[in-house]
Order: C-alpha cells, then sequence, then structure tokens
C-alpha cells in the first residue's frame, strides 16, 4: 500500500525567502512524498513550475475561494506573503479549520513574519539596550508594538489556541545574499532581498546613497541560506513529531550577528560612489519629503527601517540552528550585489 503524499501549499513562492523554501523542498531527502502547489499570476509561470513537478494555481492574494481551497488540501502551509494584511490569512485560515473539520487532523502552518514585529521607533537616531528572546511571546506579542505584523501574528497564535492548527512563526531579520537555483535560473524567483537592495535602488535613484536619522539603530541579520536552514528544521521536526511545541511556543527568531545600519548606509554609499553611481562616497539624511516618495508611509521609515529591533534566537539554537554567516560577511556582499542591481538598471 503506497503512503498518503503530504500536502504542501507554499505562498510566496515566487519570492526571495518563499522560493527559497520552495528549492529546499524540492532538494529535500523526502521530497517524493511531498505534493506541493502553488498560487501563480501567469500561465506561463504556471508550465514553468510544472516542469519543475509542482502544481500551480493561477490566481491572486486577492482570490479568497483560491486561498480557501488551497489550505483546505494541505497539510502543512508555507505562508510567506501578506505579512501585514489579515484579510488573505483569514482565507487561509477558514480552509485550514475546513480541512481540520473534515480530517480531525490538525494541518500544519509555518509562517514568515519579521523581527521589525519588535521594532521601536528611534527614526535612526539612537541605539536601545532592549532585547526580545523568542522564548518570550508575551514581549514579543505585546501591545506596544504598532506594526501590522503583531495582528497577523495573532491570527494564527488564535487558531493554534483553538486546537484547529499547529502555529510556527519564524521571524526573519535583515536578510542578505543573492538567492541562487534552479527557480532563479528559470526566471521564477526574486533573487534580492527587501531591505539592502531597495536602498541600493533608491540610492540610485536619487543619486546619493541615505541614511535614515543617523544611522544608529540595531538590526539582526541573516543570509538566506542560514534562514532556510531554520525553516527546513522547524518542518523536519513538526513533521516528525506532532507533540513539537507549536502557537506562543513555537516562535523563532531568525537573527544570527547584529549591525548598526549606518555601516549598511555606508557600504552602500562607498560602494555606489565607486561604481560611479552617487556623487559621494557618505549617505546624506534621508528627508521627511523623500520618505513619503520611496517608500510611502513614514511609519515604515521611522520604526521598520529607522527603529531599533535586537532579538535573541534561543528557542531558534535550541532546536539546532547553526548559521554560519555574519555581519562581516553581510557587508562585504554589498558591493556585489550593488553591481547586479547597476547591470540590472542599467
Amino acid at each position: 500500500m503506497t503512503a498518503a503524499k503530504t500536502s504542501i501549499f507554499i505562498t510566496g513562492a515566487t519570492g526571495y525567502i518563499g522560493g527559497t523554501i520552495l528549492k529546499r523542498l524540492l532538494q529535500h531527502e523526502n521530497a517524493a512524498s511531498f505534493d506541493i502547489s502553488l498560487l501563480v499570476r501567469s500561465a506561463d509561470k504556471a508550465e514553468k513550475f510544472k516542469a519543475l513537478g509542482v502544481k500551480a494555481v493561477i490566481g491572486t492574494y486577492s482570490d479568497e475561494d483560491v486561498l480557501f481551497e488551497s489550505a483546505r488540501k494541505a497539510d502543512v502551509v508555507f505562508q510567506n506573503v501578506e505579512i501585514a494584511d489579515v484579510v488573505p490569512i483569514k482565507a487561509i485560515l477558514r480552509g485550514l479549520k475546513r480541512r481540520f473539520e473534515e480530517t480531525g487532523s490538525q494541518p500544519v502552518v509555518i509562517h514568515t513574519s519579521g523581527t521589525a514585529a519588535v521594532n521601536d521607533s528611534a527614526n535612526g537616531m539612537y541605539d536601545s539596550d532592549t532585547v526580545y528572546s523568542d522564548m518570550e511571546p508575551d514581549r514579543v506579542q505585546s501591545e506596544e508594538f504598532v506594526l501590522p505584523h503583531r495582528f497577523v501574528n495573532a491570527e494564527f497564535l488564535k487558531a493554534d489556541q483553538e486546537g484547529y492548527i499547529r502555529s510556527h512563526i519564524i521571524y526573519p531579520s535583515t536578510v542578505w545574499g543573492l538567492a541562487t537555483g534552479p527557480l532563479v535560473d528559470a526566471g521564477l524567483q526574486n533573487p534580492h532581498s527587501i531591505q539592502i537592495p531597495a536602498w541600493i535602488r533608491i540610492s540610485i535613484a536619487r543619486g546619493k546613497a541615505f541614511k535614515i536619522g543617523e544611522g544608529r539603530n540595531i538590526w539582526p541579520d541573516a543570509h538566506i541560506e542560514d534562514l532556510a536552514d531554520l525553516y527546513m528544521l522547524v518542518f523536519n521536526k513538526v513533521l516528525s513529531d506532532p507533540a513539537a511545541s507549536h502557537g506562543r511556543d513555537g516562535l523563532y527568531f531568525a537573527g544570527k550577528d547584529e549591525h548598526r545600519l549606518i555601516d549598511v548606509y555606508s557600504a552602500i554609499a562607498k560602494s555606489l560612489y565607486e561604481l560611479g553611481k552617487v556623487d559621494s562616497p557618505e549617505p546624506t539624511r534621508l528627508e521627511d519629503d523623500e520618505a513619503i516618495k520611496y517608500f510611502g508611509n513614514a511609519l515604515f521609515v521611522t520604526s521598520a527601517h529607522g527603529g531599533n529591533s535586537r532579538v535573541r534566537s534561543d528557542r531558534s539554537f535550541a532546536i539546532g540552528w547553526k548559521p554560519t554567516r555574519g555581519t562581516t560577511e553581510m557587508l562585504n556582499s554589498i558591493k556585489p550585489e550593488c553591481e547586479v542591481i547597476v547591470r540590472e538598471t542599467a
């Protein structure tokens, strides 16, 4: 008798993190036992994913019925998009609840949040001695935090408490490094992270590198492949042990090292100056009107980019996470990433 396959639904599979998770699942030692599906916008991409052995449903994250049905069929959901919008999350949760009602088995959710969930509003003007551990759910989910991550995370924690899912929330920090692999080679995956590449592009657009405030705030960091290791550790653990901790005891920070933002801004400025894309090797302060122009939301400038986000990845280390690349390697990666983005924007 053939064993039933594990049904996995991945959101954001064309993105930087989601695509790297998919790559790891396709490379997994038990990949033959996985039935992987994902959501894409175009028939062309659906065909390319099909060639890789992945089922692709055509739709968008505003298609609540599609999200519901995809989740209803899944044993495991990797949720990598809409960290700030509860509407698609609720559609996914309705589907997972229906699956639980139909099967009596709790589906697993591995949700991508971010350490910005524990940011302050320093606006780059000061650092902080306040550090949060992923072993402290009350502090991590405190009502003092204003960014929308907390509200989305709360939906998963509530569903876990109600008993129809087992939730696990991973909090990436400043994720860095170019994504690589068959999805990138096929043009299916964005190879760039969010933060540093966006800052490079903004610096090119304004003709001079920028800094938020004085860049004194502190953030954690992790390489994309080290982050993928953590996702696979959690995934393997929850599949092999149905009694594995989840919900409030299933929060995982992904911070290997720390950096001051001024060091990143300065590395971008120096690199782009050497490439002839900005007029000074020193960053200049981003003005309020520029913050709105380039980021669209002043809150994300003062908090998400300008705030302090200091964490200890205690639970992640406890389950065996062993990241190998830190801040020195991250800063050394900025020049090559600038070179790639300059070529792309030429």
